[in-house]
């Protein structure tokens, strides 16, 4: 059975439908299975939620250590601010209006307008309660999950388009200018897109299906990154009047390699969480396979990324192999549900392929992507959802009005803040700024003072 992301709604009825602990449990218990308990299934699933949330948020330091291992040393400081920066506005633009306008009754296009996203009430009650009585714990269970734990995973998703943005854009973008972009995108551009598929709009009434975000969170920064690039245009120097590519190679490539093994970490919890259930066994089977399919993909896509190296460069190319091993968990995220694992081999192994072919083609292009993030995030994010329809028996129409909506919708308005802060504060620095670098203009640090040309330290 192929488990999909639906409504809220439709989750909650899952979450008190589902029958039956583990096997083994059920033995345990009595002869014959028993259903459990909806207040065993609330909290399992509130559990569920809460720890591969917790993982989701881990990917935020596999994005910083990521981008820092590939931008100049110059620049390290600056583009760890952004991380950090843009988890904390992310948290609070989606709390403040974010989940309302993406969940709160979607008519088909945009949610609720209300401010602030609170506990529900008969939660509030059993905590408040002197005892917490069968009526009280009956109430407060009936929606399957805690509130707020579903809201925190939602909230650590929207931190990862966020941080999608902040790589591609790196060495040449402002500080503050970056930041109120980072506001619009979580608290108003991304939840109104994720309403049309995931909070019940005309998307998910399409059958559009995207499991876990290939699309509604991948492809999303990487539209707003790929308007922003073109926008903001090249680093001085990156080009050359002739048509040549002048390398700008990172600076750590250890560190590149340590996020990529936090990221790959933190995609157990984005992709499994995304069952949005642990309340039966029919749940953690499928948690199971989702897992084994994302660990698969991205394994097919280090080495298909590796192949295609040596085929087209004559050498294996490290920073190929990392992004290789992103596209293959960005390809699978739309559909790890798959239960035949083969195909998550494939779907990511075309993901790790496609990086490899599409980044020369920005740099003809002349779009200065330095971490290689619309590659492994745009581009494989497409071909994800596209493979839901291909490979996962879903439909590929709406497959294909999925991606192009959201695409459309996210390019324009993100262009439109981009224009704006452009013409009001500007979004780049000086050429002065950029030869000296944002660490020591923007933020008057250094990342690695002791290797730098100011003052030494004794």
């Amino acid at each position: 059975m192929s488990v999909k992301r639906t409504t809220k709604k439709l989750r909650i009825y899952r979450s008190l439908a589902a029958l039956g602990l583990a096997a083994a449990f059920a033995v345990m218990a009595s002869p014959a299975s028993a259903e459990i308990s909806a207040e065993t299934q609330y909290v399992l699933n509130s559990f569920s939620f809460l720890m591969t949330g917790a993982l989701v948020m881990w990917m935020a330091a596999g994005f910083a250590m990521l981008e820092s291992g590939l931008v100049r040393t110059k620049n390290t400081a600056s583009i760890c601010l952004k991380n950090i920066a843009l988890y904390s506005i992310a948290g609070l633009m989606y709390y403040l209006i974010g989940y309302s306008l993406m969940y709160i009754d979607v008519g088909g296009l945009i949610g609720s307008f209300s401010l602030l996203y609170n506990p529900a009430p008969a939660e509030l009650a059993l905590i408040n309660a002197d005892e917490a009585t069968p009526e009280l714990v009956e109430a407060a269970v009936a929606g399957g999950y805690a509130s707020m734990s579903d809201w925190f995973f939602q909230m650590v998703f929207v931190a990862t388009a966020a941080s999608i943005v902040s790589g591609t854009l790196a060495e040449r973008i402002k500080v503050w200018p970056f930041l109120i972009f980072v506001v619009v995108l979580t608290g108003v551009i991304y939840p109104i897109q994720g309403a049309w598929s995931w909070g019940g709009g005309f998307l998910a009434e399409l059958g559009f299906s995207d499991f876990a975000g290939s699309t509604t969170v991948h492809s999303v920064g990487g539209w707003a990154a790929l308007t922003g690039v073109i926008i903001l245009g090249a680093r001085k120097g990156k080009y050359g009047p002739d048509g040549r590519v002048n390398p700008m190679p990172g600076a750590n490539l250890p560190l590149a390699t340590l996020g990529t093994f936090i990221l790959w970490l933190g995609w157990f919890g984005f992709n499994g969480g995304s069952q949005l259930a642990l309340g039966s066994a029919l749940d953690a089977a499928a948690m199971a396979i989702v897992f084994v399919n994302t660990n698969l993909a991205a394994a097919a896509g280090v080495v298909a990324a590796m192949l295609a190296a040596q085929v087209l460069y004559k050498k294996v190319d490290l920073t190929f192999a990392l992004n290789g091993a992103l596209a293959g968990l960005v390809a699978i995220t739309a559909g790890p549900d798959l239960q035949n694992h083969l195909l998550s081999i494939v779907i990511g192994g075309i993901g790790g392929g496609l990086v490899v072919i599409s980044v020369p083609l920005l740099d003809k292009l002349r779009i200065d992507d330095v971490v290689g993030a619309i590659p492994v995030h745009l581009v494989a994010g497409i071909w994800g959802t596209l493979a839901v329809g291909i490979f996962g028996a879903g439909d590929l129409l709406a497959q294909i009005i999925g991606i192009a909506a959201v695409g459309a919708f996210v390019s324009l308005a993100s262009a439109l803040v981009w224009f704006a802060l452009k013409l009001t504060v500007g979004i780049r620095v000086s050429e002065e700024v950029e030869d000296l670098g944002l660490d020591k203009a923007e933020l008057g640090m250094e990342a690695y003072p002791e290797f730098g040309f100011g003052t030494q330290r004794l």
